[in-house]
């Protein structure tokens, strides 16, 4: 493989706190040096991409809540779908929830699912491991040894763990291994049957509500039982300024907590649904404008550890039905870095903060190495333009999926090259 040079471009490294103009060099698959624009010294025969000044070169992306369709579900979706997908939003890692089928619950799903990614060159798969047998809520799985197979950490997916005295032990275990549990923090008995936000408008289109108060009371009382064991917990897709609020203050106790969200929590809100659009039907359901804006808020004060695509592909036939039977879920994967792009060009986020938001966090909390330019570590890249206008487009993205909550945003920023350790695995002069 010939060595690359970035010249002339914006270097955004949250991790090291940096950002300036440089040019970065790529040698064997790793960041061999970063120096000064148009620094004397180049290997010869190396491949130039110039940035003009313009084009930003940061990580390739870490996203920490995915969900593919394989095994089991490759009518919606197969890993390489879903690899070709996230190298064209920059993401060069994804962790892969364990609600497949069958359940990643035994230590030869999470090998095989780290295979599959290394198989695909594009990105490297980061499997959770279930917290409980099927993701049935009923049975602890095997955690030690799922977790000596590479599991990252442990989930139910989009299940929460309902019973507290299971969550308590799960907790108390994990601890043992210093594992991470992430929670879809929605109490199912009060979330059972509804598929909008509570309130006027869920009343006014004649659609069950959640109320909103059901993501508090289960991070409230996860909380405790963190508190309780020492346990380290997570919290995903956090939707609501009730929520946050909790986790903020638990942060500031001194609790080993943190939590995600994802774009449509911040981008979006319920009346999207008005016209009963199926792929703006997501779990948890959209928010009021209220809530949108605390997300936004717990985004620019560090309170949100990171911001996930949460990306749940879905076929024609899963949302071609009534709202309140459709299955809940959008994709994510290409507009992940965009979405989030929007909060910096209004105001409301530095550029810095965004992407550390997307690479070097996240990455911090699955305990992974990706996420950084440092020199030595492995060339997953991601170069965009921060300013460059589309318009998304259920039906022309990449992946199998469709099903975007997004369809006719217009945005600014796009991804213009992703690499791989070292290869061009998207953008003009992919193989």
């Amino acid at each position: 493989m010939k060595p690359t040079i970035f010249e002339n471009v914006r270097l955004i490294d949250p991790a090291s706190n940096t950002d300036r103009p440089g040019r970065l060099l790529v040698q064997g698959g790793v960041i061999a040096g970063i120096d000064a624009p148009q620094a004397e010294g180049m290997p010869e025969g190396a491949d130039v991409i110039d940035g003009g000044g313009q084009l930003v070169l940061c990580p390739g992306l870490v996203d920490m809540r995915v969900t593919i369709g394989e095994p089991g579900y490759e009518y919606r979706e197969t890993v390489l779908s879903a690899a070709r997908a996230a190298v064209a939003g920059g993401i060069t890692t994804i962790a892969v929830l364990p609600n497949t089928s069958p359940t990643i619950d035994n230590p030869a799903l999470a090998r095989l699912l780290r295979a599959r990614g290394e198989e695909t060159g594009m990105i490297d798969i980061l499997p959770y491991g279930a917290l409980t047998r099927e993701c049935a809520g009923r049975e602890m799985a095997e955690i030690g040894l799922l977790a000596e197979a590479g599991a990252i950490a442990f989930t139910d997916g989009p299940h929460a763990i309902a019973d507290s005295r299971m969550m308590r032990q799960m907790l108390t275990y994990a601890k043992g291994f210093n594992a991470l549990i992430v929670q879809h923090p929605e109490d199912p008995s009060l979330a059972r049957g509804g598929c909008a936000t509570d309130g006027e408008l869920a009343t006014r289109l004649g659609l069950p509500g959640i109320p909103a108060a059901a993501e508090a009371i289960l991070i409230a009382r996860d909380l405790r039982l963190a508190r309780m064991t020492g346990g380290r917990l997570h919290f995903g897709h956090v939707s609501t300024a009730e929520g946050l609020d909790l986790i903020r203050n638990a942060k500031a106790d001194g609790l080993r907590v943190s939590c995600d969200t994802a774009p449509p929590y911040f981008d979006l809100n319920e009346t999207v649904i008005g016209d009963f659009r199926t792929y703006a039907k997501l779990s948890p359901p959209l928010r009021t404008e209220a809530d949108r804006r605390a997300v936004s808020a717990a985004l620019a004060d560090g309170t949100i550890d990171a911001i996930a695509s949460d990306h749940m592909p879905c076929d024609a036939d899963d949302k071609r039905q009534p709202f309140a039977v459709a299955a809940a879920g959008g994709t994510g994967l290409c507009t992940l870095l965009a979405v989030t792009l929007a909060q910096v060009h209004a105001g409301h986020l530095g550029m810095m903060e965004a992407i550390g938001l997307l690479t070097h966090r996240p990455a911090a909390v699955l305990g992974s190495r990706a996420g950084t330019l440092a020199v030595g570590a492995a060339a997953d890249l991601c170069l965009f333009n921060p300013d460059t206008a589309w318009v998304v487009r259920a039906g022309d993205l990449p992946g199998k999926a469709q099903n975007t909550p997004f369809d006719g945003r217009a945005l600014e920023g796009r991804v213009l090259g992703t690499w791989k350790k070292g290869a061009r695995v998207f953008g003009a002069q992919a193989a």
